[in-house]
């Protein structure tokens, strides 16, 4: 016996009687793009004194040797000293993009009513990607110097802070927890400076591989902790309290994990002395510019500002891990 099925992708251009088939679409556009590293939602945003802006940074206290402290409190002789203080600055970077509407396709989607979000959605995504972009370069600009800018990107956190020289190495035979928990007491056991790192960030892929040495070799599973808008992370016990171990894609590493080659970075970062340094505002700005002969609708996003990670050479650390 033969059995005839009726292909329905013709069927779709069949006008049966009694019937007209129309394309018909979900109201809601299926979207699940990333707009946000948490990074930049956690460091402090200032404004800046101007272009560079410019800040003072201490280095050292009047802090007199026992040797000249203490003396005859018959025969007071005290020695002078002075604190120290080095000026520093931070060259400001610019980020733009832009979307044109155009005219037509404006008017045919508000004779079909059915995508009207779509304008404002596409402008509110506009400023997202751009702010997408800035949220990695906070991590990965490529300019090289915060006094002689080289390129037009913001001088990135890893290229700062592998620059103030606090790196360490955590080999294929050691365990990931015990070095960073190690080099954390490194930071804390300071005698000139107060360091009290607030966060461990690296890829998700190195915390994932954290978690499988601490599930197997310790038994341990981690706490969490919630750290903005809803994001709950992992966390662990270190001599500067319980750090967050928060994952950001934006992190690079080379080679292939597992592979015994492979360099994996983590950053303890002192969160308060990372600083977004802003002009005007805070947030991307929208201008609309002015109607051209083509009648397209014409906006352009702007931001300007800079990171600087103060303290690069005592306040944060690079840990490259080998797996």
């Amino acid at each position: 016996m033969k059995t005839n099925f009726l292909d329905l992708s013709a069927a779709a251009d069949f006008l049966g009687p009694g019937a007209v088939e129309v394309n018909r679409y979900q109201s809601e556009i299926t979207d699940l793009v990333r707009r946000s590293n948490p990074f930049g939602q956690r460091i402090k945003q200032v404004p800046a004194t101007g272009h560079p802006s410019r800040f003072f940074e201490q280095t050292a206290i009047n802090s007199p040797t026992a040797a000249q402290a203490f003396v005859d409190p018959r025969n007071i002789v005290a020695v002078v000293g002075n604190p120290t203080r080095v000026e520093r600055s931070v060259p400001l970077k610019a980020l733009v993009s832009q979307i044109n509407y155009n005219l037509f396709d404006l008017e045919v989607g508000a004779q079909q009513q059915q995508f009207a979000y779509l304008q404002a959605k596409d402008l509110a995504d506009s400023i997202g990607g751009l702010m997408l972009t800035h949220d990695s370069a906070l991590w990965n600009g490529n300019d090289t110097s915060l006094t002689t800018p080289t390129t037009l990107q913001y001088y990135g956190a890893i290229g700062q802070i592998t620059a103030g020289g606090n790196v360490a190495a955590c080999s294929n035979t050691q365990k990931i927890v015990d070095v960073l928990k190690t080099t954390v007491a490194t930071m804390v056991n300071n005698a000139s400076f107060q360091v009290r790192p607030s966060a461990i960030y690296s890829n998700p892929i190195l915390l994932d591989l954290l978690d499988q040495e601490l599930k197997t070799f310790f038994n341990v599973v981690l706490s969490t902790s919630e750290i903005t808008g809803g994001w709950v992370v992992k966390k662990i016990s270190t001599q500067a309290g319980d750090l967050p171990l928060i994952p950001d894609w934006s992190i690079p590493y080379t080679g292939t994990p597992g592979s015994g080659t492979a360099t994996l970075p983590a950053y303890i970062v002192t969160e308060d002395m990372v600083e977004y340094h802003w002009l005007t505002d805070t947030n991307p700005r929208v201008f609309q510019l002015g109607l051209p002969g083509s009648l397209q609708q014409q906006y352009v996003v702007v931001k300007f500002g800079a990171i600087v990670v103060k303290g690069a050479s005592y306040a944060h650390y690079k840990v490259n891990i080998t797996r």
